[in-house]
């Protein structure tokens, strides 16, 4: 056995991906989530709601872990309940492990908006950073869930005398249903649409995105990231972008993505298309095609989130990630990322999830 420990978020993209990684190398894993339900096998689930410090005591009463992986966040209205709430979900999960006194590293996840801003100012005119974005560029003067978190997360290190790492993922690809920001299912849900309908695949963003360089984050990749900063001394108390160590233009990827649904793509022509007015309509649709094709999930607002992938495709610059800070310390996880795409769209066939 390599260690125990707590998952928090363990039914998302990025919870699953690491539970699984630690479960594989012979971890003990406690998986926390609201709803812990699994097909994880060996995974144990802790069924608790992070802001009700009570029974999240009591939820944790048996649990000891030495490593926490914290991979979780709540949408709020705005960004100042996003901060409020969120930070409090962190807090509360490390005041209730204090006593316990067994945790040498929490890693926490957060994202490329510590670097564009947060939802109600992302990627706005003012506040556009350089790219490649890199972990040493300072916060923007905005609130920012993200630094909430960090900062809780660092409040409770200098306490306990725990480790820490801040990962910040790109776009992360990777299977999960019911998850808020999910653009490689989204996208795989749009073409299935436009393949039952004859709707084209209409690139759906700016002109700066389909002709500039991007990068986006494969699951496995965060999650081996994530493994390697909690049991590798040289990653203590570091802040580490991560991508999958190629860059692409969508303008190259789009068709590809269309091809291994048998249908023909449509690039940028000008205009902005966002995927929430495409698929606006699609709800009876989709549960239309869930019937016919004997699909596990009719309803399209589980497995797509239009809004987040038009924030992301929307954006009016290229974005690319700078992975030096965890290079230089050994880290050398890489994937391809139209493999990223076609094994997450071949995985979401074979469990039913599209036709």
């Amino acid at each position: 056995m390599r260690g125990t420990a707590l998952v928090v978020g363990a039914t998302g993209i990025i919870g699953s991906a690491v539970a699984r990684r630690l479960i594989a190398e012979g971890w003990t894993v406690h998986g926390l989530a609201r709803n812990p339900k699994s097909e994880i096998e060996g995974l144990l689930p802790v069924a608790a709601d992070l802001l009700e410090p009570a029974s999240l005591a009591a939820a944790l009463a048996d649990v000891a872990p030495a490593h926490v992986f914290l991979a979780t966040w709540l949408r709020q209205a705005t960004e100042a309940e996003n901060c409020r709430v969120n930070g409090a979900m962190v807090k509360n999960l490390l005041d209730a492990l204090s006593p316990k006194a067994t945790v040498r590293h929490v890693a926490l996840v957060t994202g490329l908006k510590h670097y564009l801003g947060p939802f109600e100012a992302y990627a706005k005119s003012g506040t556009l950073p350089e790219t490649p974005l890199r972990e040493a560029q300072p916060r923007l003067k905005l609130q920012n869930f993200y630094y909430a978190q960090e900062d809780e997360v660092l409040a409770a290190a200098a306490r306990d005398g725990f480790a820490w790492s801040v990962h910040r993922p790109h776009t992360v690809i990777g299977k999960a249903v019911g998850n808020a920001m999910n653009l490689g299912t989204t996208l795989a849900v749009f073409a299935s649409i436009c393949k039952a309908t004859g709707r084209p695949f209409q690139w759906p963003g700016s002109q700066a995105q389909w002709r500039g360089l991007s990068d986006v984050t494969d699951a496995r990749v965060l999650a081996e990231q994530l493994v390697w900063a909690a049991t590798t001394p040289a990653a203590r108390n570091e802040a580490f972008n991560i991508v999958n160590g190629d860059v692409f233009r969508w303008s190259w990827l789009w068709p590809r993505l269309a091809g291994w649904f048998g249908i023909e793509a449509q690039g940028f022509d000008g205009t902005v298309h966002p995927l929430e007015a495409q698929m606006a309509d699609c709800g009876p649709l989709w549960r239309e095609i869930a019937a016919k094709h004997g699909l596990v999930e009719s309803e399209l607002d589980r497995l797509a989130s239009p809004w987040h992938t038009d924030l992301d495709l929307g954006r009016p610059l290229e974005v690319m990630t700078d992975m030096a800070n965890s290079r230089k310390r050994g880290f050398a996880g890489y994937r391809a990322t139209e493999d990223s795409f076609l094994d997450l769209f071949a995985l979401l066939r074979a469990d039913r999830l599209i036709p």
